[in-house]
């Protein structure tokens, strides 16, 4: 069967494979302006403590060695704008988006931020990355790969591109493993974040879509082996606030 022809979980919908970027960019379209501050209310602003953590495992240098990440999936420039804080003059951030609402929030930010010299937007799909083989020397995705219609084909690409002895780092929803914890996060995720991307975007479907799509995500332990499948050696992962989100990482050596 060719790939176009699959069918995939969209929420807790079943929609064709192809058509599946289309919605995910109809969800973002709607939501771009005040995705930071859904992310505040979602996350009772947890998610900044998450990006952290992915930023100390990042561990950029921070003398003049030029350093170059890939950022994919980090339209509004968060990730960015992170690493650029911790790291040193040589750095260089590149911002991947299939959204070009999102990078326009992103440029926007970078400029009023005095830091579009260091941190440069691009569209494109993360499935086929539009750089040469071995052209970076970090690669990071923050709640996005679970968008990507063909998770394989991202992970492959982001193989392709990092050079030898770079890091791969995805940072994802997971499974809630602490007993009570997992029902009141259900119920949180299904009753209020619906409701307040109504509230706050007038949005209420895209974010039962985000909800939604969280639990269609593979567990750590399955998706660590898709990430072994597309080439990364020393691949582990570690959950954060009880397994809410997890820490992906893997090397290309």
């Amino acid at each position: 069967m060719d790939r176009t022809d699959q069918t995939t979980h969209f929420g807790f919908r079943d929609v064709p494979l192809s058509d599946k970027q289309t919605l995910v960019n109809d969800v973002f379209h709607s939501v771009a302006q005040r995705y930071d501050l859904m992310n505040d209310l979602m996350s009772a602003g947890l998610h900044r403590a998450w990006k952290d953590v992915m930023i100390n495992a990042l561990n950029p240098p921070r003398d003049e060695r030029l350093f170059s990440l890939l950022d994919v999936a980090g339209g509004t420039g968060d990730i960015a704008f992170r690493a650029v804080r911790a790291a040193g003059p040589g750095f260089q951030a590149t911002v991947c988006d299939i959204n070009p609402d999102m990078l326009s929030v992103g440029r926007e930010r970078a400029v009023a931020r005095h830091l579009e010299h260091q941190v440069s937007f691009v569209e494109g799909n993360a499935e086929a990355l539009a750089f040469p083989d071995r052209s970076f020397d970090a690669y990071t995705i923050a709640f996005g790969i679970r968008n990507v219609p063909r998770i394989d084909l991202a992970l492959t690409e982001a193989f392709r591109v990092l050079k030898p002895g770079s890091r791969f780092l995805c940072l994802e929803f997971s499974t809630v493993d602490v007993p009570g914890l997992d029902r009141l996060y259900d119920m949180f995720s299904f009753k209020v974040i619906p409701q307040l991307g109504q509230a706050v975007t007038g949005d209420a479907e895209s974010y039962q879509y985000l909800v939604e799509s969280i639990r269609k995500f593979p567990k750590p332990n399955v998706f660590a082996e898709m990430i072994r499948a597309a080439g990364f050696l020393r691949v582990s992962h570690q959950t954060l606030s009880g397994g809410i989100v997890a820490l992906h990482s893997g090397w290309r050596l």
